[in-house]
């Protein structure tokens, strides 16, 4: 009992921080099963992204009601991301897991820095086709190979193509759901959930996903938005650094 009420304040806050920030939390998750819980890798991954599904479709519906996603880019993003998370679900078991572990935080730390120079630098940068395709594909492989929600990548993406922070946010948010939908169903098909650890979860992250886009909100209206912009960068390359211990 103890346990489940645990799950679901970890739910809530992490749904509302992580909604809050455009990302989905299944990294997060995956932390909390794969050490609490001492799931295995594929169960743990597994139940993630389950996991994070319903939060992602309660915080998009949110962003899109206070008409912050940029359907534009999100879409073509989207276009390249589907297709990369069923490359990433097949090609998944043939990955040795220190490869892997490598080239996520490369890619983690490498996005971090980027934003974090770019804020620094006040550049403006144009948003392109190209560049967004390449940010849904290195997202959409995270999502296929290690059940992970693949924000980070399509966030950073969003930033350096020059949205603000919050519409970087929320159309981040939106992105997400089309890949957590095919993420989920090819790892659905493992049956490798472990429900009990997830319901609960999903209790929590759902109300936090309700609260996240008034979060999001009361902090554009203060400004705030700079701010968030060092705090995404510094979680990316926190992400990076963690992805390999």
């Amino acid at each position: 009992m103890l346990s489940t009420i645990w799950l679901i304040i970890v739910g809530i806050l992490v749904g509302t921080f992580v909604i809050s920030l455009g990302g989905g939390g299944a990294a997060i998750y995956l932390g909390i099963l794969s050490s609490a819980f001492h799931l295995s890798p594929a169960v743990a991954a597994a139940t993630s992204i389950v996991t994070a599904l319903p939060s992602i479709i309660i915080g998009t519906i949110g962003y899109i009601r206070q008409g912050k996603v940029n359907f534009k880019i999100g879409n073509q993003m989207l276009i390249a991301a589907l297709p990369a998370v069923i490359v990433g679900s097949l090609i998944a078991p043939h990955i040795p897991t220190n490869l892997y572990k490598w080239i996520i935080a490369i890619i983690l730390i490498g996005l971090g820095l980027q934003i974090f120079f770019k804020h620094e630098n006040k550049r403006q940068t144009k948003p392109n086709r190209l560049a967004a395709s390449f940010y849904g594909v290195i997202s959409g492989l995270m999502v296929g190979v290690a059940g992970l929600s693949g924000g980070g990548p399509v966030l950073a993406g969003l930033l350096l193509l020059g949205l603000d922070t919050f519409k970087a946010t929320a159309t981040s948010t939106y992105v997400l759901v089309g890949m957590s939908i095919l993420g989920a169903a090819f790892h659905l098909t493992t049956g490798n959930v472990y429900w009990q650890a997830g319901i609960p979860l999903i209790i929590g992250t759902v109300i936090g996903a309700i609260l996240a886009p008034f979060v999001v909100k009361f902090l554009s209206r203060d400004g705030h938005g700079g701010h968030l912009n060092y705090v995404i960068a510094i979680l990316l390359i926190f992400m990076g650094i963690k992805s390999l211990f």
